[in-house]
C-alpha cells in the first residue's frame, strides 16, 4: 500500500447497511482516511445495497443460495475482493459464515454487538445478543471490533467500547444505545489497523 493512497475496504452486508453508512459518513467529510471500494451482499434483499446505491459505492451480490457450501462461497466472496486490490474487509451486520484464506488474516475486521467474549458464537446476533445481555442481568453492555477468524467471534479484540443497561431497556432501546457506540468503534478500529500497517 502506498503512502499516497487512502487505503481501500470492502464492506460485507446482509441487512441495513447502518455501519456501512456511518462508515461512508466520516469517509466523505475526511474524517476517515479510506476509500470505500466495495459493498458485498450476501443478499439480493438488503437494504444495504439501496444504501451503496445512493451512496456511489460499487456494490455486488454474492448470494450464499448460489453456492454449494461456505468454502465455495466464501472463495467467490474473496474472487470479488482481489479483483479490486482492496486493503481490509470490514464485517457490518454479514451474517453468513467465511471461511478467511491465510493471507486475509489479520485485515478482516468485524463488529460485534456485545463485549466479547460474553454473547458471542454461532447464533449470536442483532437483537438476539441484546435479549441475551438483558436477560442475564448484566449492568454494562457495549461493542467489540475484532479481526476474524475461522471461528465465531474469537479473533484477535482490537478495541471495546462500553454503555450501560438501564432499567426498563428492551432490545431496542439497548440495540440503539449500543449501536451509538458501534458508530464510533468500527471507525476508531479502522484507524488503529491502518497505523498499524503503515
Amino acid at each position: 500500500m502506498s503512502g499516497t493512497r487512502k487505503p481501500r475496504i470492502a464492506v460485507l452486508v446482509s441487512g441495513g447497511g447502518r455501519s456501512l453508512e456511518n462508515l461512508a459518513v466520516l469517509a466523505s467529510s475526511g474524517e476517515l482516511a479510506v476509500e470505500i471500494a466495495l459493498v458485498v451482499s450476501n443478499t439480493p434483499q438488503a437494504f444495504a445495497l439501496t444504501r451503496a446505491q445512493r451512496l456511489g459505492v460499487p456494490h455486488v451480490v454474492v448470494d450464499h443460495k448460489q453456492h454449494a457450501d461456505a468454502r465455495a462461497f466464501s472463495s467467490a466472496v474473496f474472487r470479488e475482493i482481489e479483483a479490486r486490490a482492496i486493503d481490509a474487509l470490514v464485517l457490518a451486520g454479514f451474517l453468513r459464515l467465511l471461511i478467511i484464506p491465510p493471507n486475509w488474516l489479520g485485515r478482516v475486521l468485524n463488529i460485534h454487538p456485545a463485549l466479547l467474549p460474553k454473547f458471542g458464537g454461532k447464533g449470536f446476533y442483532g437483537e438476539r445478543v441484546h435479549r441475551a445481555v438483558l436477560a442475564s442481568g448484566e449492568l454494562v453492555t457495549g461493542c467489540t471490533v475484532h479481526y476474524v477468524t475461522n471461528e465465531y467471534d474469537a479473533g484477535p479484540i482490537v478495541l471495546q467500547r462500553r454503555c450501560p443497561v438501564l432499567p426498563g431497556d428492551d432490545e431496542h432501546s439497548l440495540g440503539a444505545r449500543v449501536f451509538e457506540e458501534e458508530k464510533l468503534a468500527l471507525p476508531e478500529a479502522l484507524r488503529q489497523h491502518f497505523a498499524e500497517q503503515a
